[in-house]
């Protein structure tokens, strides 16, 4: 038994200098051990002949602020590449058990790192720790059970991939930023998810690529990813990936589909995934990624490019599609938001060089200007009791958010911090806020960026963070709460080799 609160010695069987082949024992690794305070030893076998390492572990969970499970492991620095046919010998335990692909910076329980986790139910995530001693977050795959794992570390990213039997790797979606200091630690682990048990895992074809890779350079490819991310748990998960660009999910009102833009059309998935469904707009072919549901439900809010020399106008169209309603006159009108009633949108419009947030009539009529501020005003949202317009403002410098009463009267400041903060969201029940959030010297919401998604208890104004992307422009550029006020929905990108 491993002494209460240290981290077990790790049993040195042979280290070799990096670049060097290792001892035939640990195949591609360095060396084993226990990391936590663990009630039961793991231990770790390596069959050179079959090249397959068994690992037993027992552990309490890899999860929260520290860590509990064996690790056989080697020292890199660099970019890292790690791959393995994974299997549980015995079908039992804990459903929550873990077999690991891991990078971390240390030994220590409460070590940053990034994983892709097998559970024994075959619940399949990307799991990190960016920095010591914070809590863990996840993105859970939407392919259960895969037959073959695959953790890359590109730069500060962590990518996940999966395949069944048979089939090619492929990228199974999100991605999670951790900055870790080199060398650090990569290899595989098993943990039991009950520490008063030891459990299983075996590892085959395990691969393992550091640094550049051999062969011509290509340009990566690029893809979206669709997720969905729990509030409460800050749990994420894929719902589907996308090669090329997506953009601005909605939730449609019964809570089981998402709308989203791409290819300049709008389209619908099921929250679980699945097949993509194109929704007609006719001549509207050039979609920007400002759309949304009325609040009965009936209609849909669009922006298209595609007439008067390319330049936004807002229309309406049947919730299942049709010819478009023109709404506004002038040019280019970007769509925002719908009041509570149904009765006006809140759009951004851009007259003679001023970016200005507007109200209109939903039947059409004449645009009500409702900012004047130097600068730009963008990303106006009704709250749900309709009393307020949120939007984000640079008028003081940096692009924070603010609200105003519907008529443009009594505006005010929400945020104000170092960042630049953008297209605010207020969700259904009125209790929070989420934005997304730029580093302080981003200029405008461009995409490819590393961005936060941030979320404001409008009761205290207290900000946290939901998740660190890769994104920006069309992660959430509109409203996309679930109905019940649980759940977001966003975009994030990856450039994948």
């Amino acid at each position: 038994m491993k002494p209460s609160g240290c981290v077990a010695t790790f049993a040195i069987l042979g280290i070799s200098a990096l670049g060097q082949t290792p001892p035939a024992a640990f195949g591609l690794f360095e060396s084993h051990g226990d990391v936590g305070a663990v009630l039961h030893e793991g231990s770790a076998v390596h069959d050179a002949a079959k090249s397959i390492y068994t690992l037993t572990g027992s552990g309490e969970n890899m999860w929260s602020t520290a860590d509990e499970f064996q690790f056989v492991w080697k020292k890199v620095s660099g970019d890292v590449s790690l791959a393995a046919d994974i299997s549980f010998p015995d079908s039992g335990g804990d459903p929550h058990k873990k077999a690991v692909l891991i990078i971390r910076q240390s030994l220590d329980p409460d070590s940053a790192y990034a994983d892709v986790a097998l559970h024994g139910n075959g619940l399949t995530s990307l799991q990190a720790r960016d920095e010591k001693g914070a809590a863990t977050h996840e993105i859970q795959s939407n392919t259960s059970g895969p037959k073959r794992i695959r953790l890359q570390k590109i730069g500060q990213y962590f990518y996940m991939s999966v395949s069944g039997a048979g089939d090619d790797l492929r990228f199974a979606g999100g991605s999670m930023r951790v900055k870790l200091e080199e060398p650090f630690f990569v290899g595989i682990g098993m943990c039991a998810h009950n520490k008063d048990v030891v459990e299983t895992a075996v590892f085959s074809k395990v691969e393992l690529v550091t640094g550049a890779q051999p062969g011509p350079v290509r340009q990566p490819a690029f893809y979206s990813t669709l997720e969905t991310i729990t509030v409460a748990s800050t749990d994420r998960r894929v719902v589907r990936v996308f090669p090329g660009r997506i953009e601005a999910p909605n939730w449609t009102p019964d809570g089981a589909s998402l709308l989203f833009n791409g290819n300049g059309r709008l389209q619908k998935i099921a929250v679980g995934g699945g097949d993509v469904q194109l929704i007609d707009t006719d001549f509207a072919t050039r979609l920007t990624n400002d759309h949304g549901i009325s609040p009965d439900g009936t209609l849909l809010a669009i922006s298209d490019q595609s007439q008067e020399q390319r330049r936004s106008l807002i229309y309406t169209v049947p919730i299942e599609g049709g010819p478009p309603t023109r709404i506004t006159k002038e040019s280019p009108s970007y769509w925002h938001g719908w009041s509570p009633d149904g009765k006006t949108l809140v759009f951004v419009g851009d007259r003679n060089g001023n970016v200005d947030i507007y109200t209109i009539p939903v039947d059409g009529g004449d645009e009500t200007r409702l900012t004047t501020a130097e600068g730009i005003d963008d990303g106006p949202e009704f709250s749900p009791d309709g009393a307020y317009v949120y939007f984000n403002s640079d008028r003081t410098g940096t692009m924070q958010i603010w609200r105003m009463r519907p008529d443009g009267s009594r505006q005010e400041q929400v945020t104000s911090d170092e960042y630049n903060n953008w297209f605010p969201h207020i969700s259904p029940d009125g209790r929070r806020m989420a934005f997304l959030t730029y580093g302080k010297d981003v200029i405008g919401h461009p995409e490819n960026k590393d961005v936060m998604l941030r979320i404001m208890t409008l009761n205290d104004l207290r900000v946290t963070v939901l998740a660190n992307v890769f994104g920006g422009q069309g992660t959430i550029t509109v409203s996309s709460w679930s109905p019940d006020s649980k759940r977001l929905a966003f975009v994030s990108y990856q450039f994948i080799p």
